[in-house]
Parts: structure tokens; sequence; C-alpha cells
């Protein structure tokens, strides 16, 4: 006949003090007596709740389970063997009422424990009793709900990274300790050629006085805008020596970019070389810049390349402490300008020295600099390999592009460190196996199993690290080791390292139970000073640290959603605002739409990144009046002023931004960009028979339907890792043409790619007895003997 009980939905309102709270609780209570003999399936429908959601997920029973006194004894011949309760709920709680003392029973679905459950729900009583006794206007989401060994294991016990390092020391320092050990071993390689730790010390020796008698001082800003060179790393040591900090100006960035840096930062002086000095030398800035005694004066251009018969020995720049101003690198910002993180000499350096012990570096090692200076990464890369007295292995623009000129990059040269992101090892994963001894350090973004497992088969040597870290903590903050062999479904994001603590605290800064998902904080040494000329912000994320006993401490709160595993270890679950990542980079999609609506034609924008892995893509919705070319000019607009990875790939158009039943911005319901969305030239059909091949691949890759030959890859939404793969891998290994990766980036169309490929002697007309048909997309042969 079943149960003589029925069930009651209950929807508790935890807004208020406890006292309130729990009056209000016990009237609806009450209240639903009134329907105790009304079936769930009634409830359902008066709740409102779409057919098929369930209306609660978990059941609070109140069971009377004091003996009766007219409870008879084991005369009757019934032996009770064993009882076992049963639930169609993922959480079911039931509260034993003893007469004298209370019980609590949990059943729960796996993975969570009922222990854990029940440990809750006693703290929870414990808090709420306590509270009703002697604080009932306490706000109810103050209650403390963990117990106090989870409170301990979560703030305290895992966060025990202390160690001890010289503090009072500056970055340059350390290399000049390797110089004086170790002078003749190989510092920097570039192109095949070397140079030793002294002959490296000395040009920025030079360069170094040069700059203090330009009266650099403690935390005087330089810029450095030059190619990968030599002189790349010479400028970056040059510039510590004299005791400034270098803000780092990637010049393949658009200009109007590097000039919105220049004038939010004012730097006195600019390292330049002559891509550099092309850049910069016309730069009209808003704000000028300042000398130290207050009076506006023009941007210095210094040529790094210049011989200068200055000293070669170690300058002293007594003033310098090891809490000045290291660099300034900028990050997206959502203000529509790029934002500068200020990070210190000592955080920066406490995080080398707990990394080389780690990766077990050495002056045997040789560590691959793949990172542009625009990203913290590159100084990793640098310092650890200079600190640890390895060698530095400065990779050329070219080499970094091309996937196979990379991996037999660290084939030939024995690489046996490199940091690089998720995005490059997936676009290596079709190279041959590596059988160098090699520590990969995945970071920037999130790294798949699939891939991690792919690459244990593939470098069968390797040992691989995931890290994760903002700009804002100095680099990273947490880092996991694989073991040997992978065969997991989710990569952890580790621990926190040495001097580092992570918390995962809820919307009001409380922690959050083990397993469940919070904002990830990160406190300890490194945290930056700030964001340069951007006091309130500063202020906002860069808040004081309430859960320990050091003074001034502070946590950067990151916007990143976590969750600690049972052993430990961190998940990494996306972030909780408009900030994304795509191929590594951190992108602010605030900073995106505060540029499309200074345009004059766009009144409101939303932009948002559709996809996963290599193929997300930014979509960008404005508000506007119809216009043919329209679509051309945004793209044109935000290319003069933002990174290729910063342009989306699409552009829809909209008479309005949908919006909810409450009348607010709705991104769920923003349609699927079409053909339309894309930077299409007039359509012409292709022509001759490599055209209709190189077609098809394009639309396979870009999952367009439609692509005339003269539309361009790059306005279409390609990226440079899409491009060099369909060159290396489709036009090389599917159609068997060679063509460079240079000349395969001069040309962007289809028309112009097709002419390169004939002219660079590959013709293979003859091969061709009739004119490739258009396959459909999804199609995923390339072969030319289709």
């Amino acid at each position: 006949m079943g149960l003589f009980i029925n069930t009651l939905p209950l929807r508790v309102d935890l807004n208020g003090n406890v006292h309130e709270s729990v009056l209000r609780t016990h009237a609806r209570l009450a209240s639903l007596l009134e329907h105790e003999h009304a079936s769930l399936v009634l409830a359902q429908r008066c709740s409102n709740v779409p057919q098929g959601t369930p209306l609660f997920s978990s059941m609070l029973n109140y069971r009377h389970n004091a003996p009766s006194s007219e409870e008879t004894s084991n005369n009757s011949g019934i032996e009770h063997l064993q009882s076992t309760e049963r639930t169609n709920y993922p959480l079911s709680l039931s509260v034993e009422d003893f007469g004298t003392e209370l019980g609590l029973t949990v059943d729960v679905v796996r993975p969570f424990d009922p222990e854990r459950i029940c440990g809750y729900m006693q703290q929870s009583l414990q808090s709420l009793a306590e509270a009703l006794d002697h604080a009932p206007d306490m706000v109810v989401h103050d209650l403390e709900i963990l117990p106090l060994e989870e409170r301990r294991l979560l703030l305290q016990t895992w966060n025990e990274t202390q160690q001890d390092f010289p503090s009072h020391q500056c970055i340059h320092h350390f290399f000049e300790q390797k110089v004086e050990q170790t002078p003749q071993a190989t510092a920097l390689v570039f192109m095949d050629q070397s140079l030793s730790y002294s002959e490296l010390n000395e040009r920025a020796n030079r360069l170094a006085h040069h700059l203090i008698g330009l009266r650099i001082q403690p935390d005087t800003l330089v810029a450095i805008c030059v190619e990968r060179s030599f002189g790349m790393i010479i400028g970056v040591l040059a510039i510590l020596k004299a005791g400034g900090a270098y803000v780092p100006l990637d010049p393949t960035y658009p200009k109007e970019r590097l000039i919105s840096i220049l004038e939010d930062a004012r730097p006195r002086i600019a390292l330049v070389d002559n891509v550099g000095l092309a850049i910069l030398k016309d730069a009209k800035l808003n704000q000028p810049c300042q000398k130290d005694h207050g009076d506006e004066a023009p941007i210095v251009l210094i040529d790094i390349n210049e011989p200068r018969l200055l000293p070669h020995t170690n300058p002293e720049v007594l003033e310098l402490t090891s809490h000045h101003l290291a660099y300034v690198i900028y990050t997206s910002g959502s203000t529509g300008k790029p934002k500068g993180v200020m990070v210190e000499h000592h955080g920066f350096v406490e995080y080398i020295l707990s990394r080389i012990e780690d990766l077990g570096l050495d002056g045997s090692s040789r560590v691959l600099q793949f990172s542009s200076l625009n990203f913290d990464v590159s100084a990793m890369d640098t310092f650890t390999a200079f600190f640890s007295g390895a060698s530095l292995h400065l990779l050329d623009n070219r080499t970094r592009l091309d996937r196979s000129q990379l991996w037999d990059y660290i084939e030939r040269h024995s690489i046996t460190q490199a940091v690089l992101p998720p995005a490059i090892l997936q676009e290596c994963k079709g190279c041959p196996p590596l059988s160098t001894k090699l520590t990969i350090v995945s970071c920037g973004e999130e790294l798949p199993a699939s891939l991690l497992r792919a690459l244990c088969r593939q470098i069968p040597n390797g040992t691989f690290i995931n890290e994760y870290g903002p700009t804002e903590s100095t680099v990273m903050a947490t880092t996991w080791k694989s073991p040997t062999v992978f065969n997991g479904h989710i990569v952890p994001i580790g621990r926190p390292i040495a001097n580092k603590k992570i918390y995962i605290l809820d919307d009001r800064g409380r922690p959050v139970p083990l397993g469940a998902v919070g904002e990830l904080y990160i406190s300890g040494v490194g945290i930056a000073r700030g964001y340069l000329n951007l006091h309130e912000l500063t202020t906002k994320v860069f808040v004081p640290d309430p859960f320990t006993k050091e003074t001034d401490a502070r946590m950067y709160k990151t916007g990143d959603l976590a969750r600690y595993l049972p052993d430990g270890n961190l998940l990494f679950l996306g972030r909780n605002d408009h900030q994304v990542k795509i191929r590594g980079f951190r992108i602010e999609l605030g900073e995106i739409e505060a540029r499309l609506v200074h345009y004059t034609l766009v009144d409101k924008a939303a932009v948002i990144a559709m996809g996963e892995g290599n193929d997300k893509r930014l979509v960008a919705y404005v508000v506007a009046k119809p216009n043919d070319q329209l679509i051309n000019s945004l793209r044109t607009y935000l290319s003069s002023s933002l990174p290729d990875y910063m342009v989306p790939a699409a552009f829809v158009r909209l008479d309005n931004l949908p919006l909810s039943s409450n009348a607010k911005f709705d991104r769920r319901q923003l349609p699927l960009p079409d053909d339309t969305s894309f930077v299409h030239q007039s359509y012409e059909a292709p022509r001759g028979v490599i055209e209709p091949a190189l077609m098809n691949i394009w639309m396979e890759s870009l999952n367009i339907d439609q692509i005339g030959r003269h539309d361009n890859l790059f306005m279409l939404g390609g990226h440079s890792l899409l491009a060099v793969r369909m060159i290396t891998l489709d036009i090389h290994s599917m159609l068997g043409f060679k063509i460079t990766l240079r000349a395969g980036f001069e040309a962007p169309t289809i028309a112009e790619l097709s002419t390169r490929l004939l002219n660079a002697g590959n013709s293979q007309e003859d091969a061709f007895d009739v004119l490739l048909p258009i396959k459909p997309r999804g199609d995923r042969s390339h072969s030319v003997s289709d």
C-alpha cells in the first residue's frame, strides 16, 4: 500500500537575521499542514516549475524514535536480522528524536560523504542554537557551518607552504652571482649564436650605466619595444640593473594599443631597435612623460643595439631594495583600456627560487624561451634559467609559429624545460615522438585530459606539470605534477606553491565546504603591489587577508571559480565574470565592448566566447542600423587598436539586445552567427584545379558554408595557430604542396595562396584530371585523390 505519509515542499528564505528566519520558517511549516493531504503532483503543478524539473532534491525527515511504554518483548517468535534504508533523493537527512537525545542519519549519493554532511548539520545546529541564545540579530549567512577540523584543513593545513628565501635580494643579483660562478657557461642562445654569462652581463652593464646616466631611479618605468633578439634580454637585464622597472611593448601589437600603454605608464625612456623605432618615433602621447622634477618631457628613444664605451662592471644602486618594482605588465582591462600590474623584486625572487627547486634545474639545463615579453611567463623562462646557471634558448618568431620547427628545435637542442600553453601543445600532437628528457609546464588555460594522455605517449621520457596563476600573483600560484602514466579524466591545477595560500570562498568571503564551488583567492608572498594608476580597482581586488595573523597581509580576488578535490588538489572551473581565456590569452570582454560602443555607428555591444579548446572564438553583437559595410568597418576599426586575438571572428547586427523577463540583458538569447556575420569580399567562385581543394580545407577548418576566392582567412575568424595547422598539415600533408609559413601568412586569400603554391615550383596541374568539386562541410577528407 506504500507509505502513509505525504511529502510537503518547503521554500526556505535565508535572507534576514536568525530570529526572524526561524519564526518565518516555523510559520511556513505550520501553514503547510493545511495541504498535508495534497499530492506531490498537485504541488508540482502549483509551483510553476517546468514539467520534468525536480521540485526539490533533498529530503528532511523528523522521526520520533522514543521507545513506547507498551513495547513487548521478543517472545513473539520474530527475530530482527537486518534493515536497510533507501531513498530516491540525492540527499536525505533524518533527525532521530530519541526522547532524551537527538541523532542524525544521512543518505547521500557518491562522491559525497554522509559523515561530512552530518558534521555540517551538527555544526549548523550548534551555531544556530548559540545565535538564538546570544545573537538573534545575526545574519543567517554568517552562521558557521564548517566544523573546526575541516576549517583548519582548508585554511591552514593545505596552506602550510612557508619556506625561507633571501627576501632582501633583487632579481639581477642572482644573475650576477651565476656570472661570478660560471662566467664562461652559455647563458643565451638565439639563431645559432650564443653569449656566455660574462658576455651577456658586460653588454647589460654598459646599457645599465647609460640608463643610470639618464637619472633612472628605483620605481622608474622604462619601456622596451624590440624584436626577439639578444637585445630583448640585454634590455631587460639593463633596466633591472639600473634600478628601474621594465614595461614590455610587443612590436607585433597594434600601434594604438602600444601608445595607450605608454600614455598610462608614462615612461621617460623607451629602449628600441629598428622595428621599435619605426613604431614609436612618431608616437603622439596625449599625456606627456614626466621628468623626475615634475616637468613634462617627450619620451626618449634609445637604440638598444648602439655600441657604448661605458664600464662593463656591475652597477650598484644603493637606494634600490627588493620592495621596488621589477616590471609592469599590461593585461586586458574591462574599462576599454589595458591595465598595468605592478610586480616587485622580492615576490618574483621567491617565485623563481621555488620553481628552480621543484623543476630540478641546474647548470646543465636548457630552458626554452617561448612566450612574448608581454607575458610574465617570459620572465619565468628567463630567470629560472639565469638563477640556476642554465642556458636560455630564445626562439625566433618563425620557429615559434611553426609547430614542426618548434618540435624539431626541442629535439635537436635537447631542451630540458619548456613552458607552453595547451593551445600550442594541441597543435604539436601530430608531431613525431620526442626522445629528449623534457619537462613541459602547461599554463595559461585549461589542460584537457585527452591532450595530457596523448603527450605522455608522445614524450615517453617527459615530465608534465600543470600550473595556474594570474599575473597579479606573480606568474603562478599552484602546481600539479602528472604521474608517469596519466589515465585520468580531469587535470587538476594542483596545490599552492611555496609561500602561497589558496582560499576558496563564497560571495560573502567565507570558506566553502570541501568540494563546493567558490571563488579562488590567492594570498602570501608575491601578491602584486596593485594596478598602475588604478587605486579604486586595486582596493577592490587586492583585499586584506582575514585568515592570517600576519600584519598587512593581502589576498587577490581572482574571479576564477574552483573547488577542492578530496586529495587537496584544486580543480579550475572557469570564470565568474566576463573574462575569458582564448589560446592562452587573457581577455576582458568588457574591453572589446567598450571599444565597440565608441564606434559612431554602434549604440550597444556585447561580446561572448563560443566553442571549446582551439575552436573557441569571440563573437560580437552590436545594436546598429543596417549597413552593408558594417562588419568590414568594425573589424578594420578594432584591428587598428586591439591585438589580433582580441578581434572578434564574427559580428552580428541586432536591432536590440535580448532581455530577460526582469528586463536585464540575457546572453543566452543571443542568436548564433551565420555566414553573413563574417567579413566577406564580393563572392567569386574558385578557379582552376587547386583553388577548390584549398576552399574545401578552409570551409572545413573555419566551419563556414561558403567562402570566396578573395575572402581573407583572418577576417573570417582564422587565427595564427589555425593557419599554421592548415599550412603544415592540410596543404602540405594532404595536398602535397610545400610552402613556407611566411609565404602562407602573406597570402591570406585562396587566390593569393594558390598563386604562391604554383610560383613556388610545386605545380601539380598535370596530376588533376578533373576540376575538384567543392565538398560539403563535414567531410573531413581533403585528399587530392578524391
